[in-house]
């Protein structure tokens, strides 16, 4: 494919949708990353600097595996692994994490170079993946209507704005919903930036320490959590929207990164889910070979949150959560629409389909381990029980 059809296929849709993407990542799990931050004790000047690394991680592999691959491909930071950490082991220095951090990432690069992880993917039926990806966004969508009883005009003018563009002019339904959305909130006067500051920090070499126990201890807990909390959903949802998953190839990078950065506080770069399925939706290209220039654009803003994270941070911090949950909630909508459909397609997985949409949609954490996994678990085995039924 020639690199002149990125400029091509280049729009103010997938530019706004990148941007919707990262702000629906930073939104949901940045609070968690400050805490954990602080519980582990990194100084207060260094946090915007993990922030940075994170964004210029992020960015880097996301342009580089959408453009190399021409598929949406998302990175994130592994926010159940460092909520694991900051919950359950609050005593662990900044050294003991940062050795943990890169323990973790050689293990996951394991799995890459050996293609364990590749072959157990395999094996999930593309019905399940799309019952995993529907009960992951299922949250989404309902936040964003329960926002009716206490944001009645702000939801439902952005609802309508939505359903108008969707049915004129499609690949301009978020951009124009989130440019009403803004609008509405500068008259209400929800945007507050009061009382927050912004940091600019100097990423600083943290020594890495290896303690036996700790790796064990809490390296392998984290190591289990990211792979089954992030990378498998965010291979199944690839697999869902019916894209290649390279999975090892994805594994291998993301885990040299995430090597490479974790010293200076880019602890975990993993496969995302929930932000690629934003880039993933008829809302970003009718054409879903185009829709990669989407994740691109993402990586775009990444990379200004990095270089700029203590700014990027203060402006995001600035939305409205009511905002933030109703914009996310409509650019899922379509993802959510297809995955559902497909999930139920096939009448013979269609009772194991249900069952991983519905355990998924539980948020049941059983093990520190979030209930995407254990929703493909549960659709996997009642998939091989009755698949003699047929």
């Amino acid at each position: 494919m020639p690199k002149q059809s990125f400029f091509r296929d280049l729009s103010p849709a997938t530019l706004v949708i990148g941007f919707v993407a990262v702000l629906v990542g930073y939104a949901s799990s940045v609070a968690i990353i400050l805490q954990a931050a602080t519980t582990i004790g990194v100084e207060p000047s260094q946090i915007g600097a993990w922030l940075g690394m994170l964004g210029i991680g992020m960015g880097v592999t996301t342009i580089a595996l959408s453009l190399y691959y021409r598929t949406p491909i998302m990175t994130a930071w592994s926010t159940p692994g460092i909520a694991l950490l900051a919950t359950y082991f609050p005593h662990t220095s900044v050294n003991e994490a940062i050795g943990i951090f890169i323990f973790a990432s050689a293990l996951m690069l394991i799995c890459g170079i050996t293609g364990l992880f590749a072959k157990l993917m395999n094996y999930i039926p593309h019905s399940i993946a799309a019952a995993m990806l529907a009960g992951i966004l299922l949250r989404f969508g309902l936040d964003a209507f329960s926002m009716l009883q206490s944001h009645f005009w702000l939801c439902g003018i952005m609802l309508l704005v939505y359903l108008i563009f969707r049915r004129y002019l499609p690949l301009y339904s978020i951009i124009s919903t989130l440019i009403v959305g803004l609008i509405i909130c500068v008259f209400n006067g929800d945007l507050n930036f009061s009382g927050k500051d912004i940091m600019f920090s100097v990423p600083e070499f943290v020594r890495p320490q290896f303690n036996i126990t700790t790796l064990i201890g809490v390296g392998i807990p984290f190591f289990i959590v990211t792979m089954a909390s992030q990378n498998a959903p965010g291979i199944a949802i690839l697999q869902a929207a019916g894209y290649p998953p390279r999975t090892s190839q994805l594994l291998i990078w993301t885990s040299l990164v995430t090597i490479i950065l974790a010293p200076l506080g880019g602890f975990s770069i993993c496969i995302a889910a929930i932000t690629a399925a934003v880039c993933m939706g008829d809302d970003v290209h009718p054409d879903p070979n185009k829709r990669y220039v989407t994740a691109v654009s993402a990586g775009f803003v990444y990379l200004l949150a990095g270089i700029f994270g203590g700014v990027i941070f203060y402006l995001f911090s600035g939305f409205p959560a009511s905002l933030i949950k109703i914009l996310a909630g409509l650019a899922l909508l379509g993802t959510f629409t297809n995955s559902l459909t497909q999930a139920i397609k096939d009448e013979r997985a269609r009772d194991a389909a249900i069952i991983c949409f519905l355990i998924t949609a539980s948020g049941a954490n059983l093990l520190g381990i979030s209930s995407a996994f254990w929703g493909l678990v549960g659709g996997i085995i009642a998939h091989l029980i009755l698949r003699k039924k047929y």
